[in-house]
């Protein structure tokens, strides 16, 4: 039985409802979203069609009116009244909103009960059409890197596996052998997101520069390291400016951020040394790891992966529940994740071996008496329990 992730019910959902709004589908590569959009086509009992824009010339815009009007013609030869129209990779297209609002307006104005799903796979891109173009006339689905729940559920993966390799569903059958899976994720998945995803969605004047820099940062998820100090272990030459604009590109698309130190003004945060993480722990081992065998039993080295999974997930959902996250660290005092809703402060130490317990939790409490402040792991929240927490519920 295909894996159904837990989007599937709330798209078959939308589908059968009454025309209202644009549904956008946007996510990472490799999470799974033109799967999900064919097992829900596969459900839904309305008539469909659907286009890839893969391959198609981006300057052809054009592209976008004929393939909607073809779909118009099937429909009133067919004698249709509502169909759903689904168009896969639209951000690949030059000026694809423009395109979208005349089409979607044109059916809007007409009564035309034709349905539209758009699947992309840059959110920076995809982002900017919407604001810019479709404001008011599209919601949008979030698609994430997997879970635990769900790799366990789909693959049976353990949750040593699960902090060590990730949650990309396609490497679950290549994870014992290590080269093979460290191959496929560079080649097949990060040289994709970053050459199509990255590089053609935004001006990227120094591409080589952008490739380092998301190389260097997955070698230090879960470790802060100044750009200054970065740029001494790059070869092409860039500046602080330079690197801080790409590493905010590489966190619109889902790959890897840099954490900002919390404090209480703004000016303090944005002037901080970055702490790095990935948004999928399969980005770290990619570019850090030995093997397994090697790298879990090692303590102070599995210390780092379980605290750089942990902040994946917490990542993983921050957009969507509306928080944001940090870290602190003030001399030999530090805290490895904080995050803020609303105001709401609630303060996270990783607990695995890497280190004993310091005092950076009860001198966080001193300073800034966040609502909650928490161990995870070790003497504290257990980590399955934790990677299957809804992070909202927290505040």
């Amino acid at each position: 039985m295909e894996y159904k992730r837990l989007q599937y019910k709330e798209v078959l959902e939308r589908m059968n409802e009454p025309r209202r709004f644009i549904q956008v589908l946007a996510g990472p590569r490799q999470v799974g979203k033109s799967t999900l959009i064919g097992q829900v086509l596969d459900e839904c009992t309305l008539p469909h069609y659907s286009y890839n824009a893969d391959g198609v010339d981006e300057n052809d815009s054009d592209w976008i009116r004929r393939i909607w009007e073809s779909t118009r013609v099937q429909m009133d030869s067919k004698q249709q009244t509502e169909a759903v129209l689904v168009i896969d990779e639209i951000q690949k297209i030059r000026q694809w909103s423009e395109m979208v609002k005349r089409e979607w307006d044109a059916d809007t104005r007409d009564r035309r009960q034709l349905k539209l799903f758009l699947l992309g796979s840059s959110r920076l891109m995809l982002r900017k059409g919407l604001t810019e173009s479709l404001a008011g006339r599209f919601e949008l689905i979030r698609l994430g890197h997997w879970t635990l729940s769900e790799m366990q559920d789909a693959f049976g993966w353990t949750l040593d596996q699960y902090i060590y390799y990730g949650g990309y569903p396609g490497t679950a059958g290549l994870s014992e052998d290590i080269r093979r899976w460290k191959k496929y994720v560079r080649e097949s998945l990060v040289a994709l997101a970053i050459e199509k995803d990255v590089i053609l969605t935004s001006n990227i004047y120094k591409p080589v520069l952008m490739k380092q820099l998301f190389e260097l940062g997955c070698s230090y998820s879960a470790e802060p390291l100044s750009l200054t100090k970065a740029i001494g272990q790059l070869q092409d030459a860039g500046n602080v400016t330079t690197l801080s604009s790409y590493l905010n590109i590489l966190k619109e698309c889902n790959l890897l951020t840099g954490l900002q130190k919390y404090a209480n003004d703004n000016a303090r945060r944005y002037q901080s040394v970055p702490k790095f993480q990935v948004y999928n722990n399969a980005l770290l081992t990619a570019y850090r790891g030995t093997s397994y065998e090697r790298d879990r039993t090692d303590p102070q080295i599995w210390g780092r992966w379980v605290e750089s999974a942990v902040g994946a997930y917490l990542l993983g959902d921050a957009e969507e529940s509306d928080y944001s996250v940090y870290y602190w660290r003030e001399r030999s005092d530090e805290v490895d994740f904080v995050i803020v809703h609303q105001g709401d402060v609630v303060a996270i130490e990783v607990k695995s071996g890497r280190r004993g317990m310091n005092s950076g939790l009860p001198e966080f409490c001193q300073r800034f008496n966040p609502k909650r402040a928490f161990v995870v792991g070790t003497d504290g929240v257990p980590f399955e329990e934790f990677f299957k927490m809804r992070i909202e519920d927290l505040f």
